[in-house]
């Protein structure tokens, strides 16, 4: 299966483009969702560029300081990442960890927000839906580098994988579980449920709770998905990718409860104060919106008067010229042609006496 192509000494790869088409796909959600909540989507526009590097760098950093049991067994691991850091940056010789890709972003969105004085949790429940899509497109990315399945399978969907692709000590078994897919289909499902949720039960919902339950949901079947994987992380003898996702689950769990129980008034109160903001916001952009209609109007009407102004000018012109012409007509009719009249003229002036 082709992984790249080339244009002219350029090469691209497949992977890359997956990622990106991914990134597009989930900004384009997220920015209908801003504006549905009467935000500016543009926003989310700004901001994609740095949430990409952010995400990349930490999925990167991720990738690097836990390495798959794999990579370990060739010698590519975090110590020797370290001792060539060019290396790190070979992302096409090298994985991307989601887990570090989460991070790296929501440390870049918490960054951007203050700097732009925005509400993080209100921006990530925008973003959730979003991220779940870009990752469900991201996964096919792993099927072209065929990376990312499962145990050995003879399950009529089962891949093959090729030869230079099978992990040490499966050189001789074909097919597989399509890992990959496994979670593109959950994180699609997933994506539908965060925008399932907050259409119903938006009024019973805190500002941050969507991202919270990306937190539950994504995390909880990528713990379940990770008993099926070949090719699991090991830190210490632990699979740290799948004791991280169990963490993080429980712990979103355990927030998004106390949310709605211990700190559920302290929570309404700063709710009624977000929804005054906004309020506030939307009624300024009417404004603005009516201003600007209202100074269209009276452009419009000047407009108006100006080319009436036009109009009766150019009507008293055409009238004012037949009258030069009657007066040359009557002239004519007086029986003087215009030489002959230059001749009478001329006589007058000669019958002067010289001084």
């Amino acid at each position: 299966m082709p992984q790249d192509f080339n244009i002219g000494p350029l090469t691209i790869r497949f992977y890359a483009i997956i990622i990106i088409v991914g990134a597009i796909l989930g900004a384009w959600l997220a920015s209908r969702q801003a504006k549905r909540a009467g935000r500016d989507p543009e926003i989310i526009l700004d901001m994609l560029p740095w949430l990409l590097i952010g995400g990349i760098i930490g999925a990167r950093l991720w990738h690097v300081f836990t390495p798959s049991a794999s990579n370990q067994a060739m010698g590519v691991t975090t110590e020797n990442y370290l001792r060539n850091p060019i290396e790190i940056l070979k992302i096409w010789k090298g994985g991307l960890g989601i887990a570090g890709g989460v991070i790296g972003g929501a440390l870049t969105l918490i960054i951007y927000c203050r700097s732009k004085k925005l509400n993080f949790l209100e921006w990530v429940d925008y973003i959730a839906p979003g991220l779940l899509i870009g990752q469900a497109v991201g996964r096919w990315g792993n099927f072209v580098n065929q990376e990312v399945y499962g145990g050995p399978s003879n399950l009529p969907w089962a891949i093959t994988i090729d030869p230079p692709y099978r992990i040490q000590g499966f050189e001789q078994v074909a097919k597989y579980h399509p890992l990959f897919l496994y979670e593109s289909i959950l994180t699609l499902l997933s994506a539908g449920l965060l925008l399932l949720i907050n259409r119903k039960w938006r009024k019973k919902l805190f500002t941050g709770d969507l991202f919270f339950l990306y937190l539950v949901l994504y995390p909880t079947f990528r713990f379940f998905l990770e008993f099926l994987r070949l090719d699991p992380s090991p830190v210490n003898g632990i699979n740290i990718n799948q004791t991280f996702m169990l963490i993080v689950a429980i712990f979103a769990a355990l927030l998004l409860v106390l949310r709605h129980t211990v700190w559920a008034k302290n929570l309404e109160a700063k709710e009624q104060k977000l929804a005054d903001e906004l309020a506030a916001e939307i009624e300024t952009k009417k404004l603005a919106s009516s201003e600007a209609e209202v100074e269209a109007e009276s452009v419009k009407e000047a407009a108006v008067e100006v080319k009436q102004d036009l109009g009766n000018a150019l009507e008293e012109t055409e009238e004012a010229a037949p009258e030069v012409e009657l007066v040359d007509e009557e002239n004519i009719l007086e029986g003087e042609s215009l030489p002959e009249a230059d001749l009478k003229l001329e006589d007058d002036i000669s019958s002067y006496p010289n001084d």
